[in-house]
């Protein structure tokens, strides 16, 4: 059975938007540059019809990983997720014990998950260790440098 993946309506029509571009833009772009490259000659020889041929097979494989997370994707309601425990699509702001830094994260599922806009998946080990956290609780977390601490000082929406 294929897993389940929790995402936003924002990030449905994310994952949707991009299917879009791959199969009605990238798609017929790729198409014209094999038969752009086959129009040249001997295939046998044709460097640029090969990196075309492998382009449109990178790109199938990407087209058929999206397809299988939009059939595997539920919408969670936001107005029904719990704010005394560490779950997904909490907003925690947690303070290393280490270094005293303080940041916030929104865990996501992978499909959602970039740090640039402050989205972890839930499958990275600091959100692992987060799950199940009360705010004033400590998590200990493994991570590739080492353990870390982290301090759960709020959970929100």
């Amino acid at each position: 059975m294929a897993n389940v993946s929790y995402v936003t309506e924002e990030g449905l029509e994310k994952l949707k938007k991009e299917l879009e571009q791959l199969e009605f833009v990238e798609r017929p772009s790729i198409s014209q540059q094999i038969a752009e490259a086959r129009d040249k000659g001997d295939l046998s020889e044709n460097a640029e019809y090969d990196a075309a041929k492998e382009a449109q097979g990178m790109l199938e494989m990407k087209i058929s990983r999206l397809k299988n997370a939009l059939a595997n994707s539920r919408i969670i309601d936001q107005s029904m997720i719990d704010t005394s425990t560490v779950q997904i699509l909490n907003k925690v702001k947690i303070k290393n014990k280490k270094t005293g830094a303080i940041i916030e994260y929104t865990i996501v599922s992978d499909a959602e998950a970039n740090l640039k806009e402050m989205k972890m998946s839930i499958n990275t080990p600091i959100a692992k260790g987060l799950l199940g956290k009360k705010v004033g609780d400590i998590a200990e977390v493994q991570v590739p440098s080492g353990k870390m601490e982290f301090e759960i000082i709020e959970i929100s929406i």
